[in-house]
This record gives C-alpha cells, sequence and structure tokens, in this order.
C-alpha cells in the first residue's frame, strides 16, 4: 500500500480555556470561588483584587501596637484637647501642634492619669499595669475549651491512687470516643499492653469503676444500659418519687428494647404498675443524657453565606445579589500601561493579561447567571414566598433552561452550593425544584409541598393515637392529592419523622 493524503470533513466541540474556566467557576461555591481567586492572585500580578477580606481585621504592629484600630488623639477626648491648647496659643501648625501635645502629659500628669499619648506607649502600659488600673487597652485572650480528656485527668490527678492505677486510667480514657463511652472490651485493652507489664482484667476493671465515678456521670460505659444507670446510680432526682426512680432503673435494666418500641402494656405488665407510674419514670428517663460526654466537643458549627437576597418590594419579589460574596476584581493599570506602551516584548505578561481579562468577565458572567437563574425560580415559586412551603409548585431544571436559554448542565451547576436568602430562611437554590404529584383534578403538586403536608398532620396528631402511613396517605386523598402509603413513608423518612409506633405516648 502506497501513503496517500485524503481530505475528510467532521464536526466536534472543543472548549477553549476560556469556556473551561468559565464552567469552572460557575459550578463553585462562594468559599471554593474565593480559594480560587487567592490561587490565581497569587499567581498573576496583573490582576488585582479591592475588596481584601482581611483589609478591616486588626493585625498587631511591629512595637506591639494595633494596626487598624483608632488612635486616642482621633477620640472625642483627645480631640478636644487638642483644640484647647491650639486655641491657647492661638496658632495651629504642626510645630507649635506639637508643642502643645508635650504640654499636655504635665496637666494629666497632677490630675492623677496618664497621658492620652503614654496609653499606646510601652511606659505607659508598664506604669498603668503596675499601679493595678484597669487592662481594658490590652486585648483579652480568650481560653480554649476544655475537652473530655483534659476534664477527666485533671479529676485523676485529684484523687489518691497509685501510679499503675493513674497510668491505667489514663489509658481508659484515651479508649472513650466522642460520646464519653468506651467501645473496646477490657480483655482486648489488656491483651494489646506489653507482657511484662502483667496487667490483668481484674486492675482494668477497677480503673473502670474509678474511671465512671468521675463528672459527668455515665462516662466510661460500655453500652446505653450501663450509661442510664450510672446516671440513675448517681442521684440528684430528689425531686421525684422514690417509686418512679425505682421502676425507671428496672426499665432501663430490663425493658429498654420495650421502652424504645413505645410496647407500654408489656412494660406495664412487668412493672405491675399504672399509666402514672410508668409515665413518672418514663419522664425520669428522658431527663438522662445518652452522649454524657458530646457537651466537651469543640465542634465549630457550619455558617452559610447566601449568594441572592430575595425582598418584596412593590412591584413583587425580586432578586438581588449578595454584595459581600461578590469578588471586586480588576486589572492593574502600571503593568497595562506598560505592555501597551511595549507591544510584543512581554509575551508571558501579555498571556497573564489576557487570562486577568479572562478571569474577570467569567467571575461576572458567573453572578449574572446566578442571577438570572434565581429570578426565574422565584417567578415559579411567588406562591411559596407568600404562603410557605405548602404552596410550592412542581418545577425541573428543563423548565428554568428553556426559559433563560440556557442548558440543563448549567442550571444544575448554579443551583449546586448556591443559597438564597429569602424571610422564611436561607435555602439552597435546588431546594424550589421537585418532582410533581397527581391530584384528582388532574394537576400536579410540588413533592415538597406534600412533604409539609404530611408534617402538618403528624404535628397535629393525637399522641395517644398517632396517624399510620395508610391514614396519611387517607387525608391526603380527601383533600386531592393521589399519593400511595409508601411514598408518604418515603416523604416522612426524609423529614426524620418516627414509625407511629414510635410516636405513640401514654
Amino acid at each position: 500500500m502506497k501513503p496517500s493524503l485524503q481530505l475528510k470533513l467532521s464536526q466536534h466541540l472543543a472548549l477553549t480555556p476560556q469556556l473551561q474556566q468559565s464552567i469552572r467557576l460557575l459550578q463553585l461555591s462562594t468559599l471554593e470561588l474565593n480559594q480560587e481567586l487567592e490561587q490565581i492572585l497569587s499567581e498573576n500580578p496583573l490582576l488585582e483584587r479591592l475588596d481584601d477580606p482581611l483589609q478591616s481585621c486588626v493585625a498587631i504592629a511591629p512595637n506591639g501596637g494595633l494596626d487598624g484600630v483608632a488612635p486616642v488623639s482621633s477620640l472625642a477626648g483627645g480631640d478636644a484637647r487638642e483644640q484647647g491648647a491650639e486655641g491657647a496659643s492661638g496658632e495651629s501648625p504642626a510645630g507649635e501642634r506639637g508643642e502643645a501635645s508635650e504640654a499636655a502629659p504635665d496637666s494629666w500628669d497632677d490630675a492623677g492619669g496618664d497621658s492620652p499619648q503614654d496609653w499606646g506607649s510601652e511606659a505607659g502600659a508598664r506604669t498603668r499595669s503596675d499601679d493595678g488600673e484597669d487592662e481594658r487597652d490590652w486585648p483579652q485572650l480568650t481560653g480554649g475549651e476544655i475537652g473530655l480528656r483534659e476534664h477527666l485527668v485533671s479529676q485523676l490527678a485529684g484523687t489518691h491512687v497509685s501510679p499503675r492505677d493513674r497510668a491505667l486510667v489514663t489509658l481508659l480514657i484515651d479508649e472513650l470516643n466522642g460520646d464519653g463511652m468506651l467501645e473496646t472490651a477490657l480483655d482486648e485493652i489488656a491483651a494489646s499492653l506489653p507482657a511484662e507489664l502483667d496487667v490483668e482484667p481484674e486492675e482494668l476493671s477497677a480503673a473502670l469503676r474509678l474511671l465512671q465515678s468521675f463528672d459527668p456521670a455515665g462516662i466510661g460505659a460500655r453500652d446505653l444500659r450501663e450509661c442510664l444507670l450510672l446516671q440513675l446510680a448517681a442521684g440528684g432526682f430528689d425531686a421525684r418519687p422514690e417509686a418512679a426512680l425505682r421502676a425507671a432503673r428496672e426499665i432501663v435494666a430490663n425493658h429498654l428494647d420495650a421502652l424504645a418500641a413505645r410496647d407500654y402494656p408489656r412494660i406495664k405488665r412487668a412493672l405491675r404498675c399504672d399509666d402514672d407510674a410508668l409515665r413518672e419514670a418514663q419522664a425520669l428517663i428522658r431527663q438522662l443524657n445518652p452522649r454524657p460526654g458530646a457537651s466537651f466537643s469543640s465542634e465549630a458549627p457550619g455558617y452559610v453565606v447566601p449568594d441572592v437576597i430575595v425582598k418584596k418590594g412593590r412591584s413583587g419579589w425580586t432578586v438581588s445579589l449578595n454584595p459581600d460574596v461578590m469578588p471586586r476584581l480588576r486589572i492593574n493599570e502600571m503593568y497595562a500601561d506598560i505592555l501597551r506602551r511595549n507591544r510584543g516584548s512581554h509575551t508571558e505578561l501579555s498571556g497573564r493579561l489576557q487570562e486577568a481579562r479572562w478571569l474577570v468577565k467569567n467571575v461576572q458572567q458567573r453572578f449574572d447567571t446566578i442571577l438570572r437563574v434565581s429570578q426565574a425560580i422565584v417567578d415559579r415559586q411567588r406562591a411559596f414566598f407568600s404562603h410557605g412551603p405548602v404552596a410550592m409548585r412542581p418545577l425541573v431544571l428543563r423548565e428554568i433552561a428553556d426559559t433563560l436559554g440556557l442548558h440543563e448542565s448549567t442550571v444544575s451547576r448554579v443551583t449546586t452550593q448556591k443559597y438564597m436568602l429569602t424571610p422564611a430562611g436561607t435555602f439552597e437554590l435546588k431546594y424550589f425544584f421537585g418532582s410533581h404529584v397527581a391530584t384528582d383534578s388532574g394537576g400536579a403538586a410540588s413533592s415538597t409541598a406534600i412533604r409539609e403536608m404530611i408534617r402538618q398532620l403528624v404535628s397535629a396528631e393525637d399522641p395517644t393515637r398517632p396517624l399510620s402511613d395508610s391514614r396519611i396517605a387517607e387525608l391526603l386523598g380527601e383533600q386531592g392529592f393521589v399519593v400511595a402509603r409508601r411514598t408518604v413513608a418515603k416523604y416522612r423518612e426524609a423529614l426524620r419523622i418516627p414509625a407511629v409506633a414510635q410516636r405513640r405516648a401514654l
């Protein structure tokens, strides 16, 4: 075969670097976008950000003072004193103003106070500290939160035990989980220790009993039953009758599964008690903490910053971008002017300039797309903003995409990890999309509205006679919504509502 040349025509989609960057920025959350911008700003000198997140923060200056805090001389008292000094001399040149400020300390010393100029100085701070006066000018350091281990070790330090027992209790403390429970068996702990230590399980049992006597009550328990029994044994229930305390111990020791299943007839037969006594024992058990060590966890709460804000005006519900999440980017004019005057001599900087222009345009396009999609969602869910989740209408991505002339994947990227602040709370944009449920009239209702109706029905039910899934489906059918029992069960589980047997009360 001889080599030959052939001409072939074909069509394919090629994503330019600018389009790839636009798609990537669109699917990022606000936090991820800021991280991406910080990375790009550190690599591209032609790009600047006007809204520095650290601009309003207070920093420590090299001399030990605080940057970002107004000086004392700019306060009302300092201004009045400067004006008084200027009025006495009748002049206000810079040099004479300095002389007036030098004369001020004498008058303040005579009055028994520190001069304003000495408040920020090291000498003034030392004098004020020596005199034992107010330390309000010193930044107060926030003490760290005490964890569960530190809390237990501090109690162990106050006990009179041998160093060997102290080491064994410390070992058990290190084996506790975040809830304060001991999940590892004592035999396994003893087997994991070196053989030359010769630690018997009986020694670990004695160390565990000492650990279980510490605060909080229930610490070091190996299961839920032991945790609750330790708390009941610790006392502190003087307001409760003794009969209720005995019944609570019996229930926790032998009938905890029946209590979880709300099998009250079985418990009453076993304890030979009436409803009032069982109700007292149940109320006592509910006071106990199944996770005694969880209060020492130092997990910081997560916060969501909304991308758009919904407000009601004269023309209806309108959407606006949150200015706090919009980065203010611009091209460095000095570098751009150098490149304009020396075209072709800085090839690498020219490429950086083009990348910076693409980024500024793509960031602006990202927020414009988020605003358009959010406004389209609000236009179709106006009943939700006026009447709540029960008025949510069914909505799919294709409907928004066809209205705005976008692709479904673009709408999906916009609505992922983007949040909307409304008078009813902060919601992810995907919250406003949901499947439809048929009605008797041939229409459709949103699954979100059905879930809200289920929640309302359960919250209004009689606790002694809770509604079953079948009964909830019948009640929804009476209102015109065709919902199967399995659908009700699925929505109920999504709302984290227990089953009918677990919602039954005495």
